[in-house]
């Protein structure tokens, strides 16, 4: 898997709006599944109420897809009701990379 670039969102809910930030985000890998490009995708929650996501991708044209995609076009929708503030974006250079296929045991 020759995986060169990648994605990192930052966000942070609002106190009474967290867990619905935390199944918008667990509900968005079907929307992610449909993205050929988007090679892996990871949604995690830091704390109470900071979450994030982390995605890797081959190529810059399937970043670009990925970005002008499902998923931020949803978080914008409902990001102002369960958003703190703006998410922190990050396009990142990936230097090295672990990545075991898993095996569907």
């Amino acid at each position: 898997m020759d995986l060169t670039l990648g994605v990192l969102a930052l966000l942070e809910a609002k106190p009474d709006r967290a867990a619905e930030l935390r199944e918008f985000l667990i509900g968005g890998k079907t929307l992610v599944d449909l993205e050929p490009g988007t090679r892996t995708w990871y949604a995690f929650q830091l704390d109470e109420t900071h979450f994030g996501i982390f995605d890797s991708f081959a190529d810059e044209a399937a970043r670009e897809a990925h970005l002008g995609g499902a998923i931020p076009k949803a978080l914008a929708e409902v990001g102002p009701s369960l958003l703190a503030k703006d998410p922190e974006l990050s396009t990142v250079d990936l230097l090295a990379v672990k990545h075991e296929e898993d095996s569907g045991e």
